[in-house]
């Protein structure tokens, strides 16, 4: 992103500057080369697009199969609700039952309390013959056989109520484990879900910053096209002679010869723009931690907040506003081809059309934009390309 920041910073110094078409078509083989790269970068991210969609497949299987043993568990449990429901009900059955043969059982023992030994002796004593002694002794028997049978279903059905009573209790058991279950699975549900909703957001965030990046790299090589052909256009003959031009000591390869008048007459007299700790130098930079390599075309000058941003030489503002990327941003030209530019101000003083005289105050450092707090950015530009400021300076 910076990178298409500073070719669209650089488009507006082209344009004010009359930069030749060999500069041009220098910046344009740059960008034609930044777009082969991200086209790599493109095929790459669908690769990684591809086997995304692959692992979300696995993410989809294993997400049917956990709602498959969700609605498994919760037929299993609404099963095991039904059975306690209906032991429920035995068990209060059986209670009646247990309820009613104790109250004949207690009946039965206040009779046998209040007879004692006399009633078997009335029983035997009041016969009139022996055959009716006989009878009521069979009787007595009758009696004795029905109190067994009695307190015997008395006992089965306290038996058969402990019975329920555990089945209800293992049943309850069954029922809590069986939630605990259906909550994990609803969680882990949730959880693939939430996986599977974040990977899908992240491919398609880096494939449009891929593609963005692309088409702003593609309209800016088409600008670039646009001016080489016209630059071209106007002037085949300056274009050829700039092209066979030998480059000055300490500019970079590919850059015309400095005039050694105005600007260019600077060289090792200017002052710093703000009073302050140069934290980045002009170039390429290796990163501490990555094996990766960032370029700049400027210097960062960490200052405090406000203090004064001045202008390196005189010159007029063409432009003074918000650039994104650069937050409240400035460019002046010093004529000849020479441009400063100053980057992450708080505020701006000059607007566009001022002539500024060297050393005037022209903004205030802030952080706007900013990667690192209050500083300035700050650039050199001949004749649209970027010049190491380090030499210049006193």
């Amino acid at each position: 992103m910076k990178r298409l920041l500073s070719i669209s910073v650089l488009l507006l110094v082209l344009l004010a500057s009359g930069a030749s078409g060999a500069d041009v078509r220098e910046e344009l083989r740059g960008v034609k080369k930044e777009i082969k790269e991200k086209k790599q970068l493109l095929k790459k991210t669908a690769k990684v697009e591809q086997k995304v969609s692959g692992e979300l497949l696995v993410i989809d299987r294993s997400l049917k199969e956990k709602e498959a043993q969700f609605a498994t568990l919760a037929r299993e449990l609404q099963g095991v609700e039904r059975t306690i429901s209906k032991t429920e009900k035995e068990i209060g059955t059986v209670k009646n039952e247990v309820e009613q043969k104790k109250h004949e059982i207690e009946r039965r023992l206040v009779s046998v309390y209040k007879a004692g030994e006399i009633g078997n002796l009335r029983v035997f004593y009041s016969s009139e013959s022996f055959p009716q002694m006989v009878e009521n002794l069979r009787y007595m028997r009758s009696v004795i056989e029905n109190d067994r049978k009695l307190f015997a279903d008395y006992n089965t059905k306290i038996a058969e109520l402990s019975k329920l009573k555990a089945t209800l209790e293992n049943d309850a058991t069954r029922k809590e484990r069986l939630k605990v279950g259906i909550e994990q699975k609803k969680q882990e549900i949730a959880g693939e879900k939430s996986k599977k909703a974040a990977y899908l957001v992240k491919v398609r965030q880096d494939k449009q910053a891929h593609l963005a990046s692309l088409r702003e790299l593609q309209a800016n090589a088409g600008r670039l096209q646009a001016m080489v052909r016209k630059l071209e256009a106007m002037s085949r003959k300056s274009y050829t002679s700039t092209n066979k031009k030998t480059p000055s000591k300490g500019m970079p390869p590919g850059l015309p010869s400095v005039p050694n008048t105005g600007f260019g007459a600077q060289r090792g007299r200017l002052s710093l723009p703000v009073s302050g700790q140069v934290v980045s130098g002009f170039g390429r930079h290796k990163h501490p931690e990555f094996n990766s390599y960032t370029v700049s075309n400027g210097i960062s000058i960490a200052a405090p907040a406000g203090a004064d941003i001045k202008a390196v030489y005189e010159g007029k503002v063409i432009f003074a506003n918000y650039f994104k990327g650069y937050g409240n941003m400035v460019i002046v030209d010093h004529g000849g081809g020479f441009f400063s530019l100053y980057a992450h101000a708080s505020r701006i003083t000059k607007r566009v059309g001022a002539q500024v005289a060297r050393n005037e105050s022209i903004a205030s450092v802030g952080d706007v934009d900013s990667p690192r707090g209050d500083m300035l950015y700050f650039e050199i530009r001949y004749q649209g390309r970027p010049v190491d400021p380090a030499s210049w300076f006193r």
